[in-house]
């Protein structure tokens, strides 16, 4: 079955384009955080950050670079705040969030991890 997104390449699904090559598109996220929140796909359907070849990863960041540079130069903010979530969707997909500041982003509130609980995870990371 097709994402929502490969529908959106196809054109089956109408959005608000802001940059494509042959291989990617960037558009206007519906529910966006600040204005210009803008997502970057591949147009190949793909689920997982990490299952692309290594040269796809590696067009795929260019894209990502291609279309913030973009969006910096045309609505002029100091930082774009980038999150691969990658559950709401099963197509890859990076969120470029225009900021001033962290403010500008909600983050989810920290966890609370002793300094023993912290070299536990670390020491069964690096085994």
């Amino acid at each position: 079955m097709s994402s929502l997104f490969t529908k959106i390449v196809a054109g089956e699904i109408p959005c608000h384009r802001v940059w494509e090559d042959e291989h990617h598109l960037a558009f206007l996220d519906i529910r966006p955080v600040q204005p210009g929140h803008t997502l970057v796909i591949p147009k190949r359907e793909v689920d997982y950050l990490f299952d692309l070849a290594a040269d796809e990863y590696a067009a795929f960041w260019n894209a990502v670079r291609e279309v913030e540079a973009l969006l910096r130069a045309r609505l002029g903010f100091a930082r774009a705040v980038l999150m691969v979530i990658g559950w709401e969707v099963p197509h890859l997909h990076v969120h470029l969030i225009p900021t001033e500041s962290i403010s500008d982003v909600p983050m989810p509130p920290p966890i609370a991890m002793s300094q023993e609980e912290l070299a536990a995870l670390a020491a069964r990371v690096r085994a």
